[in-house]
């Protein structure tokens, strides 16, 4: 009988209001069979634990080690140099009063001691977001930030910024042996395949650039079969994800809420998006493969983030991690469906 190469997984930052140990006793009643937590549930009162607690924490619940999510100090490290106080919801209060380059500087050590924490756990996967090296004109995706002036390229400044500021952190990725895993999305270093590429291209093809594939993100002309395609060698990672988009809402509205919003996250069965086609362009794309052999398991993780406006979190995600059970961990066929044809 043919195998499947998935199993049910889920997302921590979401979550994590819970500690580490709640968090993965949720997922375990919740039917996944493994989890990836977000970086603040693995801290501990003088930084980070332990391998050790982290280790029997999954293994008191018998899951699997997924990854990390690292997607807000990350993006906090390559968003510091705009002085945007978005930043501060995701730092310590003591850390966000200081300057600019000083909670660059606090995100960048953060996150190098966080990869060694992740290389003694043996995780080579993290899932995460680049800032907006560019600067919030060109995040605009507005021509303003396109345009450029006798004294100013914000383009051309922004590549050679996204080298210099993550240099560091990406050395020691491949050190490590760490893919840092992209998650194209507004608002971030690359918003769309092309950046991504981009990114790759300035740095001269390093190995560490990766990609976490979220079909959630890809509402704004850009369908996720197109996005993955462009990008495919380089998924390493993925989160499962769906949303609505209502018609007539203008979809750049200045609205905080998100029941007001025209693009809203649902939970996973009833979204727009079609999940199952979705996870047969992973498999295409060679991303369960690439995925076991740098983590070395038997099979790879859908990881459920599943989010709504009006649907209590917990019961979301659950119902999320028993669709993605049920009918996303399919087992892959072994060869063309007419090969028994007249047989």
């Amino acid at each position: 009988m043919a195998e499947n190469c998935f199993h049910p997984s889920i997302e921590g930052a979401q979550h994590g209001a819970k500690s580490l140990a709640d968090f993965l006793a949720y997922a375990k009643r919740s039917g996944a069979a493994g989890a990836q937590p977000s970086c603040y549930m693995l801290q501990s009162e003088n930084g980070f634990k332990s391998a050790k607690e982290v280790k029997d924490a999954f293994g008191k619940e018998g899951l699997s080690l997924d990854g990390v999510s690292t997607h807000c100090p990350i993006w906090v490290h390559t968003t510091a140099w705009t002085g945007s106080p978005s930043v501060r919801p995701f730092i310590p209060a003591d850390v966000a009063k200081k300057s600019p380059a000083e909670i660059e500087k606090w995100a960048e050590d953060y996150v190098l001691r966080l990869m060694d924490l992740c290389a003694e756990l043996g995780v080579r996967i993290l899932p995460m977001f680049w800032g907006v090296a560019f600067g919030w004109e060109v995040a605009t995706g507005y021509p303003w930030g396109f345009w450029s002036g006798a004294d100013y390229d914000l383009i051309k400044e922004g590549k050679e910024r996204f080298v210099t500021k993550t240099a560091k952190i990406r050395a020691h990725a491949n050190r490590l042996g760490i893919y840092l895993c992209h998650e194209i999305h507004p608002g971030t270093g690359a918003m769309c395949a092309d950046d991504f590429n981009t990114l790759v291209e300035i740095c001269d093809g390093d190995k560490c650039l990766a990609i976490n594939a979220d079909p959630s993100h890809c509402w704004e002309g850009e369908s996720w079969e197109t996005r993955y395609l462009k990008v495919a060698p380089r998924i390493y990672a993925c989160h499962v994800k769906n949303f609505v988009i209502r018609p007539n809402v203008p979809l750049r509205k200045m609205e905080p809420g998100w029941q007001k919003r025209a693009m809203q996250f649902v939970d996973i069965p009833s979204g727009d998006l079609n999940m199952v086609r979705y996870v047969e362009l992973l498999v295409h794309t060679g991303y369960p493969q690439r995925y076991c052999e740098v983590m070395h398991t038997k099979t790879a993780p859908l990881v459920v983030e599943a989010e709504s406006a009006y649907r209590d979190l917990d019961a979301t995600s659950a119902n999320g991690i028993r669709y993605v059970r049920d009918s996303l961990c399919f087992p892959l066929a072994s060869g063309s469906f007419e090969e028994g044809m007249g047989a």
